[in-house]
């Protein structure tokens, strides 16, 4: 028989096993939302999705790279570490998808995303740099770029939004600007996400026949389809003139998501050396009941309908 809490509540781990279930729900979601995807895929696209990892292996590796960032996240807190992770690739190459994943778990207050959109008219005229400054952390803080300023030497190039003189300045400027960075202390990496001509095509196909992801399908993105040797030329530039021993690339095949998440997040892990940060038990104190205090009526309306 199952012991009962005074006030006749519910056992304690109940709640607790209600909470985990809640938290392999969330991870579910996302994942029948990939499934959804390849099956509006093969509807269209004579295209049978390959073998990839067991869903089982990938959950189980999935919880524990994600209960080692957390252990991470501890680390870059208590010792004021700041780090900056770069994610760059081709359109729909699965940047966000690790993204989701990386800071699922993780408190946004110490590990935040930057997305920045087009600079304005203000901004066209300040150091090229100046605008990804004001995002990078502080002690004790973790920011994931998902693109930077790297957008100079791929699509600004690519798509004629900068001269040539332009980008030759920003692959001069950038080994400094970055030993810089790293100088003053901050942990740089940065990732290229690897897909194939027919893998993009595949994806973008998925997005246009799926109502949820079709706002993922900017003009800009469309426009890369007819330009994939340009883009794979400024990225093999890219690669040769900001590959330095301080900021290193590294790049992810990403054909296979459920992969590319898992081999991101591990090589992640092993960038930054950590350790658990033991720490004191918590201990709640008694609930304090004052005899005195009555709480007040709240109007009906003010209640949001319970309609589930």
């Amino acid at each position: 028989m199952t012991k009962r809490l005074p006030n006749g509540t519910k056992p304690i781990h109940d709640p607790i096993r209600a909470e985990m279930l809640d938290s392999f729900d969330e991870e579910l979601e996302l994942e029948i939302d990939d499934d959804r995807l390849d099956a509006l895929t093969n509807e269209f696209a004579d295209h049978t999705a390959e073998e990839t990892i067991d869903r089982r292996v990938y959950f189980k590796e999935l919880f524990r790279l994600q209960g080692e960032l957390v252990k991470l996240q501890s680390w870059v807190q208590h010792h004021q570490l700041k780090v900056v992770v770069l994610f760059e690739g081709r359109d729909s190459a699965g940047k966000g998808g690790v993204i989701k994943r990386i800071t699922q778990r993780l408190n946004p207050r110490v590990c935040r995303v930057a997305a920045l959109p087009a600079p304005n008219e203000r901004e066209r005229t300040q150091w090229y740099f100046q605008r990804y400054v004001s995002h990078l952390p502080a002690g004790g803080e973790i920011v994931l770029f998902d693109r930077s300023w790297y957008n100079r030497a791929g699509v600004e190039r690519v798509m004629g939004f900068c001269t040539e003189d332009d980008v030759e300045e920003f692959f001069r400027s950038v080994p400094e600007f970055e030993r810089m960075l790293v100088r003053s202390g901050i942990t740089l990496i940065k990732y290229w996400f690897s897909i194939t001509d027919e893998e993009q095509y595949l994806r973008f196909m998925m997005r246009i026949h799926d109502p949820l992801k079709q706002w993922k399908l900017s003009p800009m993105d469309v426009e890369s389809r007819s330009r994939w040797e340009q883009y794979t030329k400024a990225k093999e530039a890219m690669l040769e003139r900001t590959h330095i021993p301080e900021a290193p690339w590294y790049l992810v095949e990403a054909d296979d998501k459920k992969k590319a998440r898992l081999n991101c997040i591990a090589h992640l892990l092993e960038q930054i050396p950590y350790q658990e940060i033991k720490r004191e038990p918590v201990v709640l104190p008694p609930r304090v009941r004052n005899p005195e205090y009555s709480r007040g009526p709240i109007p009906p309306e003010m209640y949001v309908p319970s309609r589930y």
